[in-house]
């Protein structure tokens, strides 16, 4: 093991504190670092993929997944009018070891808080601590906080190691690499909204309508409303736009969904209702398609960058929150096994770096769901023989290779 005995993490999101269960586990004295005064349950449905609920089963949380989570069944590729391109069972249902969650980002987040602070101590999360700048001096590194709102100097502390987990706008990454500028822009908007209706289909599916310019993300998040026989639906519309990136003030934002609802008012499919799942929702949040391009470096000296902050990518393929907890686990994987700060931090960057790279390229291709777009392109007004349009091979093919990329193919994951 590593002579690494204490970090800084910057960010108390899903990277960061599954990063300090997972380093506290293995002996390191963590203290985890967060802007905003109060961490809530923002945002909407997200999906953890098996090799990342390995992760987390690992670190003694399976029971709270359970009642979070609602275990994803089925995964289902449909075309602009709801006809069936690909199904496949996902999860435990597929023969893996370990469930596929829909969860709601939140939830997780505070579910993951709450164990931190049990585990490492209510003084283990410090809020409201924005980081000014840090240094590395010899065996340590060290690291100035403000108040964002006033910038009043609120604190320095040193550890050996401090891990960057601060989001796609990360202050560290902009460190070093200060000529990135924005995040790069997809010319796609995402709107997202969260509804309670009646259940679609296996009541536990996850769907996605549509093509690369015009798609339609919809699944269940939520146990205990399935358990009632209804469905908290969470749901992705997503339009390719003419306009430029909104800019970042105006990201997440409250929108009217006159702005894009028009566009899906002929979605109404036998098995699932899309202007009214769009019509039923209270609040819309609008958020653009971004990603970064990959880093040939993550780690310097006793400083390192983990999830979005080192590698953001769009949201496909179900993948942005298991590749930071996947970060996690090979960050601590690589604690144990190196004799000191530098050299792990350094097998970490070499055992995730070049992978989340080839997925991030990926998604920008469309990841898995490029079948949708090659059916769209072969059989815009439809089809009544899908062997027509794409064979069964093809299909397999692109699923299965996604999977490698992605880390989570069945016998290599099942294996472990």
């Amino acid at each position: 093991m590593s002579n690494i005995k204490t970090a800084i993490i910057v960010g108390g999101g899903i990277g960061g504190l599954v990063t300090a269960l997972k380093l506290h586990r293995i002996g390191v004295s963590v203290q985890v670092f967060e802007s905003v005064e109060t961490i809530k349950a923002l945002g909407v449905g997200i999906n953890l993929l098996p090799h990342a609920v390995r992760v987390l089963t690992e670190l003694g949380l399976e029971e709270e997944l359970k009642q979070t989570g609602l275990p994803t069944a089925e995964l289902i590729y449909v075309n602009k009018f709801g006809k069936e391109i690909w199904q496949e069972d996902r999860g435990m249902n597929a023969g893996y070891r370990w469930p596929q969650y829909s969860i709601h980002r939140g939830r997780l987040q505070m579910l993951l808080l709450k164990a931190v602070k049990e585990q490492l101590g209510e003084e283990a999360v410090l809020t409201g601590h924005h980081l000014k700048s840090f240094q590395m001096f010899g065996d340590t590194v060290t690291a100035h906080f403000e108040n964002r709102k006033t910038g009043e100097h609120i604190g320095s502390y040193s550890a050996d190691i401090m891990i960057a987990a601060d989001g796609i706008h990360s202050a560290v990454r902009k460190f070093y690499y200060p000529n990135e500028g924005l995040p790069k822009f997809s010319g796609r908007i995402l709107w997202r909204g969260i509804t309670e209706s009646t259940p679609f289909l296996t009541g536990k599916s996850m769907i996605m309508a549509g093509y690369q310019d015009q798609k339609f993300v919809a699944y269940p998040v939520c146990p205990d409303t399935a358990a009632n026989g209804k469905s908290l639906v969470n749901w992705i519309a997503e339009l390719t736009i003419d306009d430029e990136m909104p800019s970042r003030a105006d990201w997440n934002r409250e929108i009217d969904k006159e702005k894009f609802a028009p566009a899906f008012s002929k979605w109404d499919f036998d098995w699932l209702n899309v202007p009214e799942l769009i019509e039923n929702t209270d609040a819309v949040y609008e958020f653009p398609m971004v990603d970064r391009d990959p880093l040939p470096q993550w780690t310097f000296g006793r400083v390192t960058l983990l999830g979005d902050a080192a590698h953001p990518m769009y949201p496909i393929g179900s993948n942005g929150a298991s590749q930071a907890i996947l970060d996690a686990d090979a960050l601590g994987q690589a604690v144990l096994e190196q004799p000191n700060a530098e050299l792990a931090l350094k097998a970490y960057e070499q055992a995730r770096l070049e992978p989340t790279a080839h997925i991030v390229l990926t998604n920008r291709k469309n990841g898995p769901e490029v079948v949708m777009q090659i059916v769209e392109e072969r059989a815009p007004n439809g089809f009544e023989s899908l062997d027509d349009v794409i064979t069964q091979q093809e299909l397999e093919d692109i699923a299965n290779k996604y999977k490698k990329i992605a880390g989570f193919d069945r016998d290599t994951l099942n294996s472990k």
